[in-house]
């Protein structure tokens, strides 16, 4: 990755929609209405591209008429109308739809008001068996009226926060629409973080009920969680009660509610009609150098902007069955339940990626009938060298679509899903955040796809690459900015009183502009190339490389199962650049294996980015999301002690990081 203009010859895409997909997807339908509507260019009959690029400046030089214009094409219903669209364009402090009122949860159990969908499965929830158990719209509908008058019985009331330790079951799913219905506010984690990792999310936001499991099952065995459930009650002073889900059999704790008796009695759900700035949910960042940031964004802004990614941008609807491999400590299960605002079946899977083997997920695909299947690049690239064949050994011909994000993913990853899934397939690699619970680049159902990069832009989202003096480049490397306000964006962090903290995280480099801290490219063409986190960046002689370059040529490697790339700035103004390897089994890193590792960076890469050194490390530490730690990492060989250079309870594996602080030890005493 360097800041020199890209070749100018074109390559050709690896897959291209057909006229009848096109014709189809709601994003022309949308377009060709609003062209009608609200001056939207109309679409350029044989050209998606130029129609799209039209469509998307359209979307971000028109703001308010753009989003006016996705509110009336999904209906959206509001209590007590909007007096403009846009009341401030500033970031931070936008201000959407003021004087509106609506309810996130009403638009999420729509499809249940039609009599001929009532009985359909709004979820199919499967476990580690891969038997899929359906919840119908009616029933989905039910236990979130029974759970939101139980919430208001307990005394909860708009803004008062509600939380979820709980797995990627449908009662998680249930306790978040019951709360929404209530206007109050959902925060969930998963199972497997510790006692301490959930006290800083949730001691942040002082809940007032805590949705709960007994335990989990992962991987074949069960991992009991009561202990943990304990201290959380004994450490959470705000909870007036909680809710017991025994999914491993074990009888209520004293003083606890059972699930069956707050959820068994069919209720019809009552909606609060709420600003539509109200918070919706509070999301955490990773928290890896200090306690997690407590994002929250809005019934409203969620609302639409979850229509717009999932409906025009991923062309889901009410046929569709929608699976994205994630946890309730995840931005994409939140993403994931939205699925239910387009009338789409929503496909939970709570239970390891690889159980029994490696190819579970597409198992469950094929089991569950998904049309559009959501995984992290990570699990693809492991798939890949596992030799998985999912063509050969699933039924996989529903899914039209295969979406991924976590990390970039890499050309080797395009490839092997266009041959090893299916050829006529749209491959959606998109890339987004926690901060927006959404996409910034991505999915686009009538442009084509090419090898290692995203789309384009999402609409409504003024995506730009900018130099460090903030001036927008094309096919150059540039910093990831929006620079104009997405109606996601977070209202504010929780406990964040003057805003310092908010703007601090995105408005500290460019005023009034948002950075997220990535490097990317677009290209001449429309489309987006992520090269990894800014703030990692490897940066030598002036030529600068994201570390995901590094990863997707040497884990091309068999003998490398995993790496962690670092650029270190010495005390004497040196630059120390080491390569830290996971191993394949069997593989040892010899000299043989040093030289191909440094001749595969010097010719793929740059001869300027070939590491000092390359190490074995037992493991590659990641956040309790699945993403590689680099920064901390870093600092630790810069000389941080562990306990200042990451909060030990967002990490996945502490006793790992410790042996990385034995060798910068090692190194500063020779």
């Amino acid at each position: 990755m360097t800041t020199e203009p890209q070749p100018a010859t074109q390559p050709e895409p690896l897959w291209r929609p057909g006229d009848d997909r096109i014709a189809g997807a709601q994003l022309t339908r949308f377009q060709q209405w609003a062209a009608q509507r609200h001056g939207a260019p109309a679409a350029t009959p044989g050209d998606p591209v130029g129609s799209y690029a039209d469509l998307h400046r359209w979307s971000v030089t028109e703001l308010e008429r753009f989003w006016q214009a996705v509110a009336e094409w999904f209906d959206v219903r509001f209590t007590t109308p909007y007096r403009t669209v846009l009341a401030d364009a500033a970031m931070p402090g936008a201000r959407w739809f003021p004087g509106a009122t609506l309810n996130y949860a009403e638009h999420a159990l729509r499809a249940a008001e039609d009599p001929a969908r009532a009985a359909a499965p709004a979820l199919l929830y499967v476990d580690e068996s891969h038997e899929p158990v359906p919840v119908s719209w009616a029933e989905l509908r039910d236990q979130v009226g029974s759970v939101a008058a139980e919430l208001r019985r307990l005394g909860v009331r708009p803004g008062d926060r509600v939380s979820g330790y709980l797995p990627n079951i449908p009662q998680a799913a249930v306790a978040l629409l019951a709360t929404a219905a209530v206007g109050a506010v959902w925060t969930s984690c998963a199972p497997d973080f510790g006692a301490r990792s959930v006290l800083d999310r949730f001691q942040q936001v002082e809940p007032v009920v805590l949705f709960t499991v007994d335990g989990y099952r992962y991987g074949g065995k069960e991992h009991d969680r009561t202990e943990v459930v304990a201290e959380l009650r004994r450490e959470l002073p705000s909870l007036r009660a909680v809710v017991h889900i025994p999914l491993l059999g074990t009888p209520a704790p004293e003083g606890t509610l059972e699930w069956d008796a707050v959820a068994g009695e069919p209720t019809a759900p009552e909606f609060e009609p709420v600003p539509f700035d109200h918070p919706l949910w509070v999301l955490y960042s990773s928290g890896t150098t200090g306690l997690p940031k407590a994002i929250v964004q809005s019934q409203g802004g969620i609302l639409l902007e979850h229509l717009k990614q999932l409906g025009l941008q991923t062309d889901l609807g009410p046929e569709d069955r929608f699976f994205w491999y994630t946890s309730t400590g995840w931005m994409m299960w939140n993403f994931l339940v939205s699925g239910l605002l387009v009338g789409s079946t929503v496909v939970l899977y709570d239970g390891s990626p690889g159980h029994p083997d490696t190819g579970a997920q597409w198992r469950v695909a094929e089991r569950t009938g998904t049309t559009c299947y959501g995984t992290s690049a990570a699990y693809i690239m492991a798939c890949r060298k596992k030799g998985v064949r999912p063509a050969r050994d699933f039924d996989l011909s529903r899914v039209r679509c295969v979406a991924t994000t976590g990390s970039p993913l890499p050309p080797d990853g395009f490839r092997w899903i266009h041959q090893e899934v299916a050829e006529d397939l749209w491959i959606a690699s998109v890339s987004g955040g926690t901060d927006v619970c959404s996409c910034f680049a991505g999915a686009v159902p009538t442009l084509p796809v090419y090898i290692g990069e995203l789309q384009a832009p999402c609409l409504g989202t003024d995506l730009q690459a900018w130099d460090p003096q903030g001036r927008p480049v094309t096919d150059e490397v540039g910093e990831l900015v929006v620079t104009r306000p997405m109606p996601s964006m977070p209202i504010h962090f929780w406990n964040d009183p003057d805003g310092s903290r908010y703007r601090d995280s995105y408005f500290e480099m460019f005023p009034g502009v948002w950075r997220h801290g990535d490097w990317i490219t677009l290209t001449s063409r429309g489309s987006v190339v992520i090269h990894g986190r800014s703030d990692s960046t490897l940066n030598r002689q002036g030529v600068r490389m994201g570390s995901a370059d590094i990863y997707e040529a040497v884990e091309r490697l068999p003998e490398i199962r995993e790496s962690l790339v670092l650029g270190v700035e010495q005390p004497d103004g040196g630059y120390w650049m080491p390569l830290f390897v996971h191993l394949a089994e069997g593989a040892v890193l010899d000299d043989r294996l040093r030289d191909k590792i440094k001749h595969t960076i010097r010719e793929q890469l740059s001869p300027r980015h070939v590491p000092d050194e390359v190490i074995e490390v037992p493991g590659v530490p990641h956040t309790l999301t699945g993403k590689r730690i680099e920064v901390p990492v870093k600092r630790l060989m810069q000389g941080t002690a562990l306990d200042k250079a990451v909060n030990p309870g967002s990490v996945d594996n502490l006793e790992l990081l410790r042996f990385y602080e034995r060798i910068a030890r090692d190194r500063a005493t020779g």
